[in-house]
C-alpha cells in the first residue's frame, strides 16, 4: 500500500522541498553517471534521474514507482527522454538489462515484510547484467533514529500556491518493535480545513541481516559504508550503505 503522502498529488508536490538535494543524492548521482543503464526502484519524483538526463546521460535510465502522484512529477519534468513505470517489481521484470540499479531516499525500508524483501531482491538480481551492483542504504537501527521522529521538530516549506505548510513525525507506541517502526507523518497548511495525516511503517536491519537477505536471494555484498563518503561502518553511525552484485 502506497503512504498517503505520496499518493496524495499536493503532497506529492512538497516532496522535493521537504528533502532537499544533500550529500546522498551526490554519492547517487556519481554512480548513475558512470552507469550505461540504470533503473532506478522507488524513485518517487525521479529527481536523480532527471539530474543525470539533464547533465547529459546518453543512456537508458528507467524509473520505478507504485505512486502515481510521486510520479506525475516526474513526468511533469522529463516527460519523454526518461523511462517512467507506474507500479512495483510485480508489475514488470527485466532479464540482465541494466549495470546499475538502485534505492535511494531509504525506499528499502519500505519493505516491511520478509516476503516483499525477498520478491524485490530476486527481481533485482533478474535485472542486473553482468558485473551489474546494487546500491541502496538504509538507516542503522543501533542509531535510533526514530526518537528523534517529534512533534517538535517541525519542517516548514511553501506549496506552489503560495500556501505555508508545516509538516512533523510522530512515533507510534514505544519505538522499535520486532525490527519495525510504525509513526505518522501530518501536514498543516494556512487556510486547510483539517491537516493531513499519513501513517507508515519502517522495516530496520542492522548489517550483518542485511547480508543474509541478500546472499538469500543469490547476491553478494561488494562493498558496506557508514557515511556518503564511503567512511567505514560503525556501531552507531547513521547509515548503512550497501553495494551488491550477483553472487558468482
Amino acid at each position: 500500500m502506497v503512504d498517503h503522502s505520496f499518493a496524495d498529488l499536493s503532497l506529492a508536490a512538497l516532496y522535493d522541498s521537504l528533502n532537499p538535494w544533500g550529500p546522498g543524492d551526490d554519492f547517487y548521482l556519481g554512480l548513475v553517471r558512470e552507469a550505461r543503464a540504470v533503473l532506478d526502484i522507488g524513485c518517487g519524483t525521479g529527481r536523480l534521474l532527471r539530474r543525470a538526463r539533464a547533465e547529459g546521460h546518453p543512456g537508458r535510465l528507467t524509473g520505478l514507482d507504485p505512486a502515481a502522484a510521486m510520479l506525475v512529477q516526474a513526468r511533469r519534468a522529463r516527460p519523454d527522454d526518461v523511462e517512467w513505470v507506474l507500479g512495483d517489481t510485480r508489475v514488470r521484470s527485466w532479464d540482465g538489462e541494466f549495470d546499475l540499479v538502485v534505492m535511494t531516499g531509504h525506499a528499502f525500508q519500505e519493505l516491511t515484510g520478509d516476503e516483499e524483501i525477498r520478491r524485490l531482491l530476486h527481481a533485482v538480481r533478474e535485472a542486473l547484467g553482468p558485473g551489474g551492483r546494487f546500491v541502496f542504504e538504509t538507516r542503522n537501527p543501533a542509531a535510533r533514529a526514530w526518537e528523534r521522529w517529534t512533534p517538535e521538530r517541525v519542517h516548514e516549506v511553501t506549496a506552489a500556491d503560495g500556501t505555508p505548510v508545516r509538516m512533523w513525525h510522530e512515533v507510534q507506541g514505544d519505538g522499535l518493535h520486532r525490527g519495525r517502526v510504525r509513526f505518522t507523518e501530518t501536514y498543516e497548511g494556512d487556510g486547510w480545513p483539517a491537516p493531513r495525516v499519513s501513517h507508515g511503517v519502517l522495516r530496520f536491519l542492522d548489517d550483518h541481516a542485511l547480508r543474509d537477505v541478500l546472499g538469500e536471494a543469490g547476491l553478494s555484498v561488494v562493498a558496506q559504508y557508514g557515511d556518503w563518503q564511503r567512511g567505514p561502518l560503525t556501531a552507531t553511525g547513521p547509515e548503512i550503505i550497501t553495494v551488491a552484485e550477483r553472487a558468482r
